[in-house]
């Protein structure tokens, strides 16, 4: 099977992993960091402020299942893109939003997704799209945090998931 990357940034990445793995063709996900400028942060790093990082979920995909154009559809849903820095009750530069791809052929998927959605907004979206600079796992403990604690928290809500579970993927 030939898989593709993406590395989301929608605040909390237990919920947003969760999301992403009720989507049918999402073959994998991962927690962890990106796109800061320290090497192999902590949690508590991070929630420092200072290192730069996003919280972010690595997501491996099947592009005959499931499209990047579909999953960044599917993550315009599950974020408030004017949001600087906030998501849900977490605050804090590790909480911002973003679109971290992987390769250069991704990138007009990116923009045509991004603009569409920032048609329907008078402000300037606050999801960055960058390409992945770095990525650092996260502890144990962090990755597939709501299977693992299925009442712990989540800023997402919950017909989200249900959502996700039973859409219809399309493939670019």
């Amino acid at each position: 099977m030939n898989t593709k990357e993406i590395y989301l940034a929608g605040g909390c990445f237990w919920g947003t992993e969760h999301y992403f793995k009720q989507i049918e063709g999402v073959v994998e996900t991962e927690v962890g960091y990106a796109n800061g400028h320290t090497e192999h942060p902590t949690y508590k790093d991070v929630c420092t402020d200072q290192t730069g990082f996003a919280e972010t979920v690595r997501i491996v995909y099947d592009p005959k299942r499931v499209g990047l154009r579909f999953l960044l559809q599917m993550y315009f849903r599950a974020i408030d893109p004017l949001s600087l820095n906030r998501q849900g009750h977490d605050e804090g530069t590790q909480y911002r939003t973003g679109i971290y791809y992987t390769e250069a052929e991704q990138l007009p998927i990116v923009e045509e997704v991004y603009a569409a959605e920032q048609g329907k907004y008078d402000e300037p979206l606050a999801v960055e799209k960058q390409p992945l600079k770095n990525f650092y796992s996260a502890e144990d403990y962090h990755q597939d945090y709501l299977d693992k604690n299925p009442q712990g928290y989540c800023h997402l809500p919950l017909e989200l998931f249900r959502f996700a579970r039973t859409a219809q993927p399309v493939t670019d």
